[in-house]
């Protein structure tokens, strides 16, 4: 299994854009052979504000599943669509540390 934390900062004026991009992508990329969780998680501060932070927590079966998630049309169409809404991101990629 592969883990993977993709963290993206949004510009605060995109927000509800990129969450509509993402309400249409989700169903698709959760349908994709392979995936066992694709789920979009806000950051939020102690006091309770959202930041301008989406975090996808993703499970794959394999590193082949998920090359093929990140070469297939749902992610280019997914990159289209959110150009220039991003300030930044960063991106894990995780594997079980013991059998």
């Amino acid at each position: 299994m592969i883990h993977v934390n993709a963290r993206a900062v949004i510009k605060p004026e995109c927000m509800d854009a990129y969450l509509a991009i993402l309400s249409d992508i989700v169903p698709k990329v959760r349908q994709e052979p392979g995936c066992i969780q694709y789920e979009p998680c806000l950051d939020w501060t102690a006091d309770g504000t959202r930041k301008p932070v989406v975090t996808m927590v993703e499970t794959w079966t394999s590193k082949e599943a998920l090359d093929a998630h990140l070469a297939g049309p749902n992610i280019a169409d997914f990159r289209k669509r959110n150009a220039g809404m991003r300030e930044s991101s960063t991106c894990d990629i995780l594997y079980p540390a013991l059998p």
